[in-house]
């Protein structure tokens, strides 16, 4: 576990690939427990430490993730999650070169709870969600591309299945139409930085998560 900062009442750390944020059915530990193993062991704290989870990665993506140390800290994050007053980027590689260099995309999404899969729809239909992000082209290699990722709203599997719509599948994603899974599961889908107003002290808060240790991200980071 990498942290990126830490304070009194947030700490932002490095989520791996394959990790996930919070318990569920795996039973796997889940990023919040290591993250209060943590703050027991190096605060030397008897009994139950706080852990507040503000917000969710997807198992196989990697990148910035914003834990509460406080409880105070966690509803006035909530909150701002909730607001859109957290600015979050993401890097993305894909396959194959998006339509144009830079571009918003607006669909509207449907969840299937059975498959936990989003569909994007180019019109609104009945119980879709609108789902707007921004991307532009950052970087090229031989065959893949770097894509930078602005969201305007926070929707199930929204970054990939909007690429994937397009016709650029993110990188090992065999659910939304890769070719091939990456070999350690994950796909090529980072949480690159986190900007927001600290919710106790005000000042502002730029973080910055280091790609996954692989060769292609690694070209990329450069």
């Amino acid at each position: 576990m990498t942290i990126l900062y830490e304070d009194n009442h947030i700490i932002i750390v490095n989520k791996a690939p394959g990790e996930i944020v919070q318990g569920d059915k795996t039973g796997d530990q889940p990023l919040s427990e290591m993250v209060k193993e943590y703050l027991k062991e190096k605060y030397n704290k008897p009994g139950n430490v706080f852990c507040g989870v503000t917000h969710r990665l997807d198992r196989p993506t990697s990148g910035a993730v914003v834990f509460a140390k406080t409880s105070k800290a966690l509803s006035r994050l909530n909150d701002m999650f909730r607001n859109g007053e957290v600015d979050k980027t993401y890097w993305a590689i894909v396959k194959n070169r998006p339509p144009k260099e830079e571009d918003q995309l607006t669909h509207y999404l449907i969840k299937n709870e059975k498959t936990n899969k989003s569909t994007a729809h180019t019109l609104e239909k009945p119980h879709t969600k609108k789902a707007v992000l921004h991307y532009r082209l950052i970087a090229a290699s031989q065959n893949y591309y770097l894509l930078e990722i602005d969201l305007e709203t926070g929707r199930h599997h929204q970054i990939r299945v909007q690429l994937a719509k397009i016709g650029c599948p993110i990188k090992g994603d065999l659910k939304y139409g890769a070719a091939r899974s990456n070999p350690d599961g994950s796909i090529s889908l980072h949480a690159r930085t986190i900007s927001f107003v600290h919710p106790v002290s005000q000042k502002k808060i730029h973080v910055t998560a280091p790609v996954p240790e692989d060769n292609l991200w690694k070209a990329f980071e450069v």
